[in-house]
């Protein structure tokens, strides 16, 4: 059985001590490959140390929305520079971030949409991340998708209105981790009524951890409780959620 983390941070500090055998860990777990959406300029030495170090990591590049900030046209310019190397599966992540500080929305917006015309160009997928502006993401998108643009909304926790406003795109999946196993999560409401191939499963690691290690750091290996929840709640089994999902993550990001 092979699973795939389209979403996990794995380069970050809170692996420092044990990256190694958290790694192994998700292996013995049958992930197969861990891709690594990027953040800013800070964390682009450790994401690509990681991609020497183990193969089965693949990089993206993109600006991370909290990353916006007064000196984000720098940032943009050395997103751009990266991603003309070839060297990445992805634009990302990217999108719209609201909940902390909406100071920078409309440098957000500028910012998502840039990113959005470099993947189309590049012939790239969009990893958008999207906390509490469904709405504005909507807004720059509308205007620019076409059949060039494919993506996944990664960590969706929408509405069913707002995945039909996805998958109505027409090149968008939905990438679902954590939240999926918590009570009050919300998506576990409305899964049966996602299609199984517009779905990619995630981590998000070290954050959103699943239940029941809820409150402690999430990693890769996780992915797996993840698959088994869905398929729980699919009434399906969990070998063929993993051959869905790791399908579709081929598909999208051309693996």
């Amino acid at each position: 059985m092979q699973l795939i983390d389209t979403h996990t941070h794995l380069y970050l500090e809170q692996f420092d001590k044990d990256r190694a055998e958290m790694l192994q860990r998700a292996k013995d777990e049958g992930v197969s490959q861990f891709l690594l959406p990027a953040i800013d300029k800070s964390t682009f030495d450790v994401m690509w140390e990681l991609c020497e170090m183990d193969a089965s990591c693949k990089p993206m590049m993109g600006l991370h929305p909290c990353s916006v900030k007064d000196d984000f046209e720098s940032e943009l310019e050395f997103v751009e520079s990266e991603l003309r190397k070839g060297k990445y599966v992805a634009v990302g992540e990217i999108g719209i971030d609201l909940y902390w500080d909406k100071t920078f929305l409309e440098q957000q917006k500028t910012a998502l949409a840039r990113q959005i015309e470099w993947a189309k160009e590049l012939n790239l997928p969009i990893v958008i991340h999207a906390r509490e502006s469904f709405d504005e993401i909507f807004e720059v998108i509308d205007q620019l998708n076409d059949e060039k643009l494919r993506g996944v909304f990664h960590c969706f926790t929408g509405t069913m209105e707002q995945a039909k406003h996805i998958l109505d795109y027409g090149g968008f999946y939905l990438g679902l981790g954590g939240v999926l196993t918590y009570k009050k999560g919300g998506i576990d409401k409305i899964v049966h009524e996602l299609p199984l191939d517009k779905i990619v499963l995630e981590t998000d690691s070290p954050y959103l951890t699943p239940t029941p290690f809820r409150g402690k750091r999430n990693e890769s290996a996780y992915v797996r409780i993840v698959a088994q929840k869905l398929a729980d709640l699919l009434e399906v089994s969990l070998e063929s959620v993993a051959l869905a999902t790791s399908q579709n993550a081929k598909e999208l990001f051309r693996l």
